[in-house]
């Protein structure tokens, strides 16, 4: 009756289709910033650059700060990120070889391995590593560190 009738209008709605677009590589730019206690000068306010690959910026920043928390003591909260870019390849056109040492987490614990794949572009070289490991290891792409 009544219930079928709504239940058919909500899933002739109009569904999100577009596509998920993979991996881009992005150069992060940050550090802590100078306060009373740590000035301009002092070695805790040293710029740092990542290179990273996520979705998108946001994603590219909030990966940023993950890493940063691990590698020095600067937090979202007292660092600040000075540029956020793109990176493209230099040569899209010709076929490479890359490999990727990388860590993930499987059902039975934390590995690292090495995986080396064939293409055009390093984004899709990347997205071919997420693709592999979901399809062979079931892992999922949160649970990959390249």
């Amino acid at each position: 009756g009544r219930r079928g009738a709504v239940a058919a209008r909500k899933m002739t709605k109009k569904q999100d289709v577009r596509l998920p677009t993979g991996q881009s590589q992005y150069m992060v730019v940050g550090r802590f910033v100078p306060n009373a206690k740590y000035s301009e000068e002092s070695p805790m306010c040293k710029v740092y650059r990542m290179k990273l690959f996520a979705k998108n910026k946001v994603v590219a920043r909030s990966r940023f700060w993950y890493f940063m928390g691990r590698l020095c003591r600067v937090k979202k909260a007292n660092g600040q990120i000075i540029s956020v870019n793109q990176i493209y390849d230099k040569s899209p056109s010709v076929a490479k070889n890359f490999g990727f040492w990388f860590r993930y987490e499987s059902r039975t614990g934390t590995h690292n391995a090495y995986k080396e794949f064939r293409a055009m572009q390093l984004t899709d070289a990347v997205n071919m590593l997420y693709q592999d490991m979901a399809g062979r290891s079931r892992a999922q792409a949160a649970a990959i560190q390249i």
